[in-house]
């Protein structure tokens, strides 16, 4: 466990709450400034086992993408409306708990929090939940997403999911 102070523990919470705004606001240029250029973002699928895949090179993956220029296109296309799975957009409502910090270096922090998020279109409610592991770089009095892993509990879904539904 790490002894990170009040006040970074803190900016640590106001970071990952401000994506949850970012996203449930729609606000995508911020929201992508928030993932440095060779994040990864990745989220594994279940297996038979009930196993989460381990490789998402060789493994299925719910969502992967090695880098932010996976991210840049997915907004390019929900921006443009030529995502049909986003038509039209949901409205979502991220609620974030559990922040806890793994792990401190002077150049990054460890963190696990849960999520569950409201997603509402077509006159349907639909929830997802589950638990998400980043690495948080440091960077000039802030952070930026070094990786997210997002294991997404009720995997049994009746759409696509995107990256606002988590």
């Amino acid at each position: 466990m790490s002894a990170v102070n009040k006040a970074e523990y803190g900016a640590v919470c106001a970071f990952i709450f401000r994506e949850g705004r970012y996203l449930d606001d729609r606000e995508w240029e911020p929201w992508l400034e928030m993932y440095a250029p060779d994040a990864e973002y990745w989220m594994p699928a279940w297996g038979d086992d009930d196993q989460l895949t381990e490789d998402p090179q060789s493994e299925i993956s719910l969502i992967y993408y090695a880098n932010r220029d996976g991210l840049e296109d997915r907004v390019f296309r929900i921006k443009t409306e030529r995502s049909s799975a986003s038509m039209p957009e949901p409205r979502t409502n991220h609620m974030l708990t559990n922040v806890e910090v793994m792990s401190e270096t002077d150049e990054a922090v460890d963190v696990r929090y849960n999520f569950h998020t409201l997603s509402h279109r077509y006159k349907l409610t639909d929830h997802f939940f589950g638990t998400i592991y980043a690495t948080l770089r440091k960077v000039d009095g802030g952070f930026l997403f070094g990786r997210k892993k997002i294991v997404l509990k009720n995997d049994y879904i009746r759409q696509v999911i995107d990256v606002y539904h988590i």
